[in-house]
């Protein structure tokens, strides 16, 4: 089917009450003359689009859409420019990061063809307890024009000429979007500008949770062990580590849990029973049934689907 415009309903409904998104950068570029080629959801609340445009001269504007968006020109953009940093034009393989806050208006002239990457914040932030050692508060996505980078471009090249169609293609694809979000994490971040916010645990306490839990995934972890750890009550403690963490302990746990199985599955060959027992399963059953819910493929599954 010819790409045409699209509508902002067309093809980027709104996620499920526990992942609404409103994808305002989404909606603004189809109300443009922008022809979107190819949308996929990645799972996870991840997106990805390619867009092309090809106009003598229009303006558009973004306004707080209140998610990130990463753009990756794969072609033109040379008189293409942002009317706050007039004189920087853009140009194949550059990148542009567009945090949630963040306001812009540009100029766009000529032929101009980009992919986009759509993310929650949470996606972005929760990686900052384990990837840089700061609680997911304290950082945002920076605000980014034109820049280049080795890595993320290679990787943003990648999900354009990849298939994103069927249960296979998206995980593939999601694969590379999360290895995507750790490089912009490492290169991209920022301290987050924001009143001081009250509560959460001392940094010292919080490593030392964090490190416990990467140590006995395999174990069985309660909210006792972890309260006696930080020498906190049960209550408290379960308060702080959410402010902390971004999510309750149970629900980071449950998450190291799978992201330790991703790995033990893409870079072992370890049999499944035995990554199930090192992740803290009580069977194989149950590991498969959770990593399913998580990942969209069982174990057995993904480890073909990326391994290959």
């Amino acid at each position: 089917m010819p790409a045409r415009p699209l509508n902002a309903t067309d093809a980027f409904p709104a996620r499920a009450p526990d992942g609404l998104i409103s994808h305002a950068v989404f909606r603004t570029m189809s109300e443009t003359d922008a022809v979107m080629e190819r949308f996929a959801w990645l799972g996870d609340d991840l997106a990805v689009a390619i867009w092309r445009r090809d106009t003598e001269v229009a303006e558009t504007s973004y306004n707080k859409p209140g998610h990130h968006t990463l753009s990756y020109y794969m072609g033109g953009g040379y008189r293409t420019e942002r009317d706050e940093l007039p004189g920087l034009y853009g140009a194949p393989e550059r990148l542009c990061t567009l945090p949630d806050w963040h306001e812009s208006s540009w100029t766009v002239r000529g032929p101009l063809r980009f992919l986009h990457v759509y993310f929650l914040p949470e996606h972005f932030t929760r990686r900052a307890v384990v990837e840089l050692d700061r609680e997911p508060r304290e950082v945002t996505l920076a605000d980014r024009t034109y820049f280049e980078h080795e890595r993320i471009g290679k990787l943003c090249a990648g999900l354009a000429d990849m298939s994103w169609e069927g249960a296979d293609g998206q995980l593939r694809a999601n694969e590379v979007a999360h290895e995507t979000l750790s490089h912009l994490l490492l290169s991209q971040s920022m301290p987050q500008h924001q009143q001081r916010v009250r509560g959460g645990l001392a940094p010292v306490v919080r490593r030392r949770l964090a490190d416990y839990i990467e140590a006995n995934l395999g174990q069985n972890i309660s909210l006792g062990m972890l309260a006696q750890l930080a020498c906190m009550s049960e209550y408290h403690l379960a308060r702080m580590f959410r402010i902390s963490f971004g999510m309750p302990p149970s629900a980071w746990i449950a998450a190291r849990r799978v992201e330790h199985a991703r790995l033990l599955l893409k870079t072992s060959d370890q049999p499944l029973q035995q990554i199930a027992d090192a992740c803290g399963y009580a069977d194989l059953s149950h590991f498969s049934h959770r990593f399913r819910d998580s990942v969209g493929a069982p174990p057995s599954r993904y480890r073909s689907i990326v391994t290959s």
